[in-house]
Protein backbone atom coordinates (compact mmCIF):
# COMPACT_ATOMS: atom_id res chain seq x y z
CA UNK A 1 0.00 0.00 0.00
CA UNK A 2 3.15 2.94 0.19
CA UNK A 3 2.45 5.18 -2.07
CA UNK A 4 4.26 6.61 -5.76
CA UNK A 5 3.93 9.36 -7.80
CA UNK A 6 0.61 7.53 -9.58
CA UNK A 7 -0.73 5.62 -6.96
CA UNK A 8 -2.81 7.43 -4.03
CA UNK A 9 -0.82 8.15 -1.10
CA UNK A 10 -1.69 6.44 2.06
CA UNK A 11 -2.85 9.49 4.33
CA UNK A 12 -3.61 13.00 3.04
CA UNK A 13 -2.07 15.07 5.92
CA UNK A 14 0.41 13.37 8.37
CA UNK A 15 1.21 15.57 11.68
CA UNK A 16 4.23 14.72 13.54
CA UNK A 17 4.49 15.84 16.46
CA UNK A 18 8.43 16.13 17.57
CA UNK A 19 10.83 16.49 15.33
CA UNK A 20 13.93 14.68 16.82
CA UNK A 21 15.72 11.14 15.72
CA UNK A 22 12.34 9.08 15.31
CA UNK A 23 10.15 11.51 14.43
CA UNK A 24 12.44 13.50 11.70
CA UNK A 25 12.98 9.68 10.57
CA UNK A 26 9.31 9.20 10.10
CA UNK A 27 9.00 12.15 7.97
CA UNK A 28 11.99 11.04 5.71
CA UNK A 29 10.04 7.64 5.16
CA UNK A 30 6.94 9.39 4.60
CA UNK A 31 8.28 11.72 1.47
CA UNK A 32 10.72 8.88 0.38
CA UNK A 33 7.62 6.11 -0.48
CA UNK A 34 5.01 8.91 -0.99
CA UNK A 35 2.97 8.10 1.74
CA UNK A 36 1.12 11.49 2.38
CA UNK A 37 0.56 14.61 0.66
CA UNK A 38 0.82 16.87 3.10
CA UNK A 39 4.04 16.58 6.31
CA UNK A 40 3.11 18.80 9.12
CA UNK A 41 5.60 19.14 12.03
CA UNK A 42 5.04 20.35 15.63
CA UNK A 43 7.58 20.75 17.86
CA UNK A 44 7.99 23.20 21.02
CA UNK A 45 11.47 23.41 20.23
CA UNK A 46 12.41 26.74 17.80
CA UNK A 47 15.87 25.33 16.94
CA UNK A 48 13.91 22.04 16.36
CA UNK A 49 11.29 23.65 14.03
CA UNK A 50 14.22 26.08 12.06
CA UNK A 51 16.08 22.60 11.26
CA UNK A 52 12.71 21.28 10.05
CA UNK A 53 12.56 23.72 8.05
CA UNK A 54 15.87 23.97 6.92
CA UNK A 55 15.90 20.03 5.68
CA UNK A 56 12.54 20.95 3.87
CA UNK A 57 11.04 17.60 6.24
CA UNK A 58 7.30 19.21 6.07
CA UNK A 59 5.09 21.15 3.74
CA UNK A 60 4.21 23.43 7.42
CA UNK A 61 6.01 23.58 10.53
CA UNK A 62 4.16 24.78 13.74
CA UNK A 63 4.96 25.48 16.93
CA UNK A 64 1.80 24.18 17.92
CA UNK A 65 0.59 20.95 17.73
CA UNK A 66 -2.84 21.70 17.51
CA UNK A 67 -2.96 23.65 14.52
CA UNK A 68 -0.76 20.90 12.82
CA UNK A 69 -2.94 18.12 13.27
CA UNK A 70 -5.95 20.37 12.19
CA UNK A 71 -7.48 18.11 9.02
CA UNK A 72 -4.53 15.48 9.80
CA UNK A 73 -5.39 11.80 8.77
CA UNK A 74 -3.38 10.51 10.65
CA UNK A 75 -1.08 11.99 13.98
CA UNK A 76 2.29 10.89 15.33
CA UNK A 77 3.45 11.91 18.85
CA UNK A 78 7.10 11.65 19.07
CA UNK A 79 7.74 13.25 22.01
CA UNK A 80 8.69 11.88 25.29
CA UNK A 81 6.52 9.61 27.16
CA UNK A 82 6.21 12.08 29.98
CA UNK A 83 4.71 14.58 27.92
CA UNK A 84 1.97 12.57 26.11
CA UNK A 85 -1.06 13.41 28.30
CA UNK A 86 -0.17 17.26 27.84
CA UNK A 87 0.05 16.79 23.89
CA UNK A 88 -3.24 14.56 23.85
CA UNK A 89 -5.04 16.83 25.55
CA UNK A 90 -3.89 19.84 23.75
CA UNK A 91 -5.01 19.00 20.10
CA UNK A 92 -8.07 17.03 20.93
CA UNK A 93 -10.20 19.17 20.24
CA UNK A 94 -8.58 19.53 16.70
CA UNK A 95 -8.87 16.09 15.96
CA UNK A 96 -11.07 14.98 12.94
CA UNK A 97 -13.34 12.25 13.14
CA UNK A 98 -11.64 9.14 11.83
CA UNK A 99 -8.11 10.52 12.37
CA UNK A 100 -5.51 7.65 13.19
CA UNK A 101 -3.55 8.45 16.80
CA UNK A 102 -0.17 6.26 17.11
CA UNK A 103 2.77 7.48 18.86
CA UNK A 104 6.73 5.74 18.94
CA UNK A 105 7.35 5.11 22.56
CA UNK A 106 8.75 1.82 23.67
CA UNK A 107 6.02 1.68 27.23
CA UNK A 108 2.36 1.01 25.77
CA UNK A 109 0.14 0.52 28.89
CA UNK A 110 1.62 4.04 29.61
CA UNK A 111 0.37 5.28 26.24
CA UNK A 112 -3.37 3.79 26.21
CA UNK A 113 -3.74 5.16 29.87
CA UNK A 114 -2.27 8.55 28.66
CA UNK A 115 -3.60 9.03 25.26
CA UNK A 116 -6.87 7.78 25.18
CA UNK A 117 -9.22 9.26 27.71
CA UNK A 118 -8.17 12.72 25.76
CA UNK A 119 -9.40 11.04 21.90
CA UNK A 120 -12.67 12.42 20.97
CA UNK A 121 -15.25 9.66 19.82
CA UNK A 122 -14.28 8.19 16.22
CA UNK A 123 -10.48 9.00 16.53
CA UNK A 124 -8.29 5.72 16.39
CA UNK A 125 -5.70 5.24 19.02
CA UNK A 126 -3.22 2.44 17.17
CA UNK A 127 -0.23 2.95 19.54
CA UNK A 128 3.20 1.73 18.25
CA UNK A 129 6.95 0.33 18.88
CA UNK A 130 9.61 0.72 16.23
CA UNK A 131 12.17 -0.89 18.04
CA UNK A 132 14.77 1.12 16.28
CA UNK A 133 17.18 3.75 17.48
CA UNK A 134 20.64 5.35 17.68
CA UNK A 135 22.77 6.97 20.44
CA UNK A 136 22.17 10.49 18.26
CA UNK A 137 18.90 13.08 18.72
CA UNK A 138 17.21 15.76 17.18
CA UNK A 139 15.85 16.67 13.66
CA UNK A 140 19.81 15.97 12.10
CA UNK A 141 20.23 12.25 13.54
CA UNK A 142 16.94 10.93 11.54
CA UNK A 143 17.31 9.22 8.10
CA UNK A 144 15.00 7.11 6.48
CA UNK A 145 16.33 3.93 6.90
CA UNK A 146 16.42 3.76 10.22
CA UNK A 147 13.12 1.56 10.01
CA UNK A 148 14.23 -0.74 7.02
CA UNK A 149 14.61 -4.37 8.33
CA UNK A 150 13.63 -3.69 11.90
CA UNK A 151 10.49 -4.35 14.06
CA UNK A 152 7.59 -2.22 14.13
CA UNK A 153 5.65 -3.55 17.40
CA UNK A 154 1.62 -2.39 17.05
CA UNK A 155 -0.58 -2.72 20.38
CA UNK A 156 -3.70 -1.45 19.60
CA UNK A 157 -6.56 -2.49 22.47
CA UNK A 158 -9.63 -5.02 21.57
CA UNK A 159 -12.14 -3.38 19.58
CA UNK A 160 -9.83 -0.68 17.59
CA UNK A 161 -10.90 0.18 14.33
CA UNK A 162 -9.43 -2.94 11.52
CA UNK A 163 -8.89 -0.75 9.07
CA UNK A 164 -7.07 1.60 11.36
CA UNK A 165 -5.01 -1.01 12.46
CA UNK A 166 -4.44 -1.94 8.70
CA UNK A 167 -3.46 1.05 7.59
CA UNK A 168 -0.74 1.73 10.20
CA UNK A 169 0.69 -1.69 9.64
CA UNK A 170 1.13 -1.01 5.31
CA UNK A 171 2.29 2.62 7.05
CA UNK A 172 4.89 0.91 8.85
CA UNK A 173 5.65 -1.60 5.76
CA UNK A 174 6.38 1.15 3.28
CA UNK A 175 9.23 1.72 5.57
CA UNK A 176 10.42 -1.28 5.03
CA UNK A 177 9.73 -2.60 8.76
CA UNK A 178 8.50 -6.24 9.52
CA UNK A 179 5.42 -5.34 11.47
CA UNK A 180 3.82 -7.45 14.58
CA UNK A 181 0.54 -7.03 16.97
CA UNK A 182 1.17 -7.25 20.53
CA UNK A 183 -0.72 -7.08 23.43
CA UNK A 184 0.00 -4.13 25.46
CA UNK A 185 1.34 -5.56 29.09
CA UNK A 186 3.04 -8.18 27.36
CA UNK A 187 5.19 -5.77 25.07
CA UNK A 188 6.37 -3.95 27.83
CA UNK A 189 7.76 -7.21 29.86
CA UNK A 190 9.58 -8.17 26.13
CA UNK A 191 11.03 -4.66 26.49
CA UNK A 192 11.52 -4.55 29.51
CA UNK A 193 14.09 -7.17 29.02
CA UNK A 194 15.34 -6.92 25.36
CA UNK A 195 15.38 -2.73 25.92
CA UNK A 196 14.70 -1.27 29.06
CA UNK A 197 17.12 -3.02 31.91
CA UNK A 198 20.03 -3.57 29.20
CA UNK A 199 19.90 0.56 29.27
CA UNK A 200 19.63 0.89 32.83
CA UNK A 201 23.07 -1.66 33.55
CA UNK A 202 24.80 0.36 30.60
CA UNK A 203 24.29 3.82 32.52
CA UNK A 204 25.06 2.16 35.64
CA UNK A 205 28.53 0.85 34.70
CA UNK A 206 29.28 3.65 32.90
CA UNK A 207 27.93 5.78 35.93
CA UNK A 208 30.47 3.58 38.08
CA UNK A 209 33.55 3.85 36.08
CA UNK A 210 33.23 7.63 36.34
CA UNK A 211 33.15 7.18 39.60
CA UNK A 212 36.20 5.69 39.83
CA UNK A 213 38.15 7.49 37.17
CA UNK A 214 39.80 9.94 39.73
CA UNK A 215 40.93 6.63 41.58
CA UNK A 216 42.27 4.75 38.19
CA UNK A 217 44.11 8.03 36.81
CA UNK A 218 41.91 7.98 33.58
CA UNK A 219 42.61 4.86 33.03
CA UNK A 220 39.29 3.44 32.79
CA UNK A 221 38.77 5.83 29.91
CA UNK A 222 41.74 5.68 28.09
CA UNK A 223 41.87 1.84 28.46
CA UNK A 224 38.60 1.22 27.15
CA UNK A 225 37.93 -1.98 26.14
CA UNK A 226 35.44 -3.14 23.20
CA UNK A 227 32.95 -4.06 25.87
CA UNK A 228 32.77 -0.92 27.61
CA UNK A 229 32.77 1.38 24.56
CA UNK A 230 29.53 -0.23 23.39
CA UNK A 231 27.73 0.16 26.72
CA UNK A 232 28.76 4.21 26.52
CA UNK A 233 27.38 4.02 23.02
CA UNK A 234 24.07 2.75 25.30
CA UNK A 235 24.31 5.04 27.73
CA UNK A 236 25.18 8.03 25.63
CA UNK A 237 20.72 8.09 24.61
CA UNK A 238 18.73 10.67 25.28
CA UNK A 239 18.06 10.72 29.33
CA UNK A 240 15.11 12.27 28.91
CA UNK A 241 13.06 9.63 27.00
CA UNK A 242 14.83 6.83 29.23
CA UNK A 243 14.21 8.43 32.27
CA UNK A 244 10.54 8.49 30.80
CA UNK A 245 10.37 4.85 30.37
CA UNK A 246 11.57 3.50 33.51
CA UNK A 247 8.82 5.74 35.30
CA UNK A 248 6.24 4.74 32.99
CA UNK A 249 7.35 0.44 32.86
CA UNK A 250 8.05 0.52 36.18
CA UNK A 251 6.68 -2.50 37.03
CA UNK A 252 7.94 -4.88 34.30
CA UNK A 253 11.40 -3.09 34.65
CA UNK A 254 11.48 -3.97 38.74
CA UNK A 255 10.51 -7.51 37.54
CA UNK A 256 12.54 -7.88 35.20
CA UNK A 257 15.75 -6.64 37.68
CA UNK A 258 14.53 -9.21 40.52
CA UNK A 259 15.07 -11.64 38.03
CA UNK A 260 18.47 -10.10 36.96
CA UNK A 261 19.41 -9.70 40.47
CA UNK A 262 19.07 -12.86 41.35
CA UNK A 263 20.81 -14.28 38.14
CA UNK A 264 23.47 -12.36 39.02
CA UNK A 265 24.04 -13.62 42.58
CA UNK A 266 24.33 -16.98 41.15
CA UNK A 267 27.10 -15.94 38.85
CA UNK A 268 29.01 -14.18 41.92
CA UNK A 269 28.77 -17.51 43.53
CA UNK A 270 29.86 -19.86 40.88
CA UNK A 271 33.09 -17.17 40.62
CA UNK A 272 33.47 -17.09 43.82
CA UNK A 273 33.55 -20.70 44.54
CA UNK A 274 35.46 -21.66 41.12
CA UNK A 275 32.37 -23.18 39.37
CA UNK A 276 33.84 -23.11 36.03
CA UNK A 277 31.63 -25.61 34.54
CA UNK A 278 28.67 -23.54 35.50
CA UNK A 279 30.50 -20.55 34.04
CA UNK A 280 31.67 -22.35 30.49
CA UNK A 281 27.77 -23.46 30.59
CA UNK A 282 26.41 -20.09 30.71
CA UNK A 283 28.79 -18.54 28.72
CA UNK A 284 28.14 -20.96 26.00
CA UNK A 285 24.41 -20.29 26.24
CA UNK A 286 24.24 -17.11 25.75
CA UNK A 287 26.97 -17.29 22.73
CA UNK A 288 23.96 -18.91 21.31
CA UNK A 289 21.87 -16.08 21.55
CA UNK A 290 24.15 -14.07 20.13
CA UNK A 291 24.33 -15.95 16.68
CA UNK A 292 20.48 -16.54 16.83
CA UNK A 293 20.08 -12.60 16.86
CA UNK A 294 22.71 -12.04 13.93
CA UNK A 295 20.47 -15.17 12.10
CA UNK A 296 17.48 -13.09 12.95
CA UNK A 297 19.33 -9.85 10.68
CA UNK A 298 19.12 -7.80 13.68
CA UNK A 299 23.06 -7.87 13.71
CA UNK A 300 25.74 -7.98 11.85
CA UNK A 301 28.59 -10.81 12.26
CA UNK A 302 31.05 -8.41 11.00
CA UNK A 303 34.24 -7.75 13.78
CA UNK A 304 33.71 -5.03 16.14
CA UNK A 305 30.05 -5.50 16.75
CA UNK A 306 29.62 -4.65 12.81
CA UNK A 307 30.34 -1.39 13.22
CA UNK A 308 33.70 0.18 11.25
CA UNK A 309 36.09 2.43 12.78
CA UNK A 310 37.24 5.14 10.99
CA UNK A 311 40.67 3.67 9.02
CA UNK A 312 37.69 1.73 7.60
CA UNK A 313 35.94 4.28 6.06
CA UNK A 314 33.33 5.54 8.37
CA UNK A 315 32.76 7.23 11.49
CA UNK A 316 31.81 5.06 14.70
CA UNK A 317 29.47 7.43 15.47
CA UNK A 318 27.86 7.54 11.65
CA UNK A 319 24.25 8.08 12.32
CA UNK A 320 23.37 6.20 8.95
CA UNK A 321 24.12 3.13 10.70
CA UNK A 322 20.92 1.66 12.20
CA UNK A 323 21.23 0.25 15.71
CA UNK A 324 18.06 -1.39 17.08
CA UNK A 325 16.93 0.39 20.08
Amino acid sequence: MAGSQKDEPLFDRVAIIGIGLIGSSIARAVRENSLARHIAIADASEAHRAQAQEFGLGESVHGDAAEAVRDADLVMLCVPLGANAAVAGHISAALKKGAIVSDVGSCKQAVIRDVAPHLPAGVHLVPGHPVAGTEHSGPKAGFAALFRNRWCILTPEAGTDATAVEKMKAFWGAFGSKVELMEPRHHDLVLAITSHVPHLIAYNIVGTADDLEAVTESEVIKYSAGGFRDFTRIAASDPTMWRDVFLNNKEAVLEMLGRFTEDLIALQRSIRWGEGEELFNLFTRTRTIRRAIIDAGQETAAPDFGRQSPDQGAEITDPAKPKAG
